[in-house]
């Protein structure tokens, strides 16, 4: 990053006040010419949603849009063909953090841990990711969970092996910490309601309380980010502007102290006005149709 773009930079991130949209699309230009850590990847056409079978073609199109801009992409499945993503990446020199997707389905689990200790055996999973918020949704237990992440670190021995969840759940939840590899946070200042401008330090804070559980593990950021469009979530509303300063901000204190952050996400996906409401619909780098937002 250039030395004009790190003199914009405070504690709080960029002073965005008497910046144009140009000169923040210039900033978000640099920043993925330069290469982004990783971001979140779902592989769903507009019409599509987690259910539908995705196809190899339609991956491998979704993956080129993205794959100049990083060098991870987050899978958030191993069922339905999304265990095709990770070898397909792997083949145009993207590393992996593979997820299964696990809920309240206890056969649906099954299948989902099989096939991602399939994909981790086979050598395309640089992470295993065992279970997504299931904590905080409370589909499942604990000890059910514990297990199904002993299981996963037995059948893939070298592969880390780590649990999604919102970053407190490692301090609440000691004994999950201790059966993982690696803690993956999910870190949102939007759905926890912090207006925009404290939203920097306020996911600095989120992120340091998980290290603070981790005990010396690694800690990544799995999600983060900030919708640009729909409903406020207390003092956090979506907007172009709010958008494109949370992704600066991020990226540029993912850099500056060496944090590994997963974006959320690549595309915008309409499926998830379902369970989120319309802002559900708009966090994506790309939109629906692959074309970029910001720059």
């Amino acid at each position: 990053m250039s030395h004009a773009y790190q003199r914009r930079l405070s504690l709080a991130g960029i002073d965005s006040t008497q910046m144009s949209e140009d000169e923040l699309r210039a900033m978000v230009r640099v920043l993925l010419a330069e290469g982004i850590h990783g971001l979140c990847f779902s592989p769903y056409l507009p019409d599509q949603a987690p259910g539908t079978p995705v196809e190899a073609a339609a991956i491998v199109q979704r993956l080129e849009v993205v794959r100049p801009h990083v060098s991870w992409i987050r899978t958030f499945s191993c069922t339905d063909g999304n265990e095709l993503i990770p070898p397909l990446a792997r083949a145009r020199g993207l590393r992996t953090m593979v997820g299964v997707w696990l809920g309240d389905d206890r056969e649906k689990n099954e299948e989902e841990l099989a096939n991602g200790i399939a994909v981790a055996r086979a050598g395309h999973a640089d992470i295993l990711a065992v279970g997504n918020e299931v904590l905080l949704r409370e589909d499942l237990g604990e000890d059910e969970l514990v297990t199904l992440l002993e299981r996963a670190r037995q059948a893939v021995p070298g592969v880390p092996v780590g649990y999604v969840d919102a970053y407190f759940k490692f301090v609440d939840y000691p004994r999950v910490t201790a059966a993982c590899d690696v803690l993956l946070a999910n870190c949102y200042p939007f759905w926890e309601g912090c207006p925009a401008e404290y939203a920097l330090p306020y996911m600095k804070d989120m992120y340091r309380r998980a290290v603070g559980a981790a005990h010396g593990k690694p800690v990544i950021v799995s999600e983060t980010g900030w919708p640009t469009r729909g409903a406020d979530c207390g003092g956090a509303r979506p907007s172009y502007r709010n958008a494109i300063k949370y992704f600066i901000d991020t990226c540029q204190w993912a850099q500056e102290d060496g944090v590994e952050v997963f974006y959320f996400s690549a595309f915008d996906e309409p499926w998830k006005v379902a369970t989120e409401g319309d802002v559900g619909a708009y966090w994506g780098l790309w939109d629906q149709a692959g074309d970029p937002k910001y720059w």
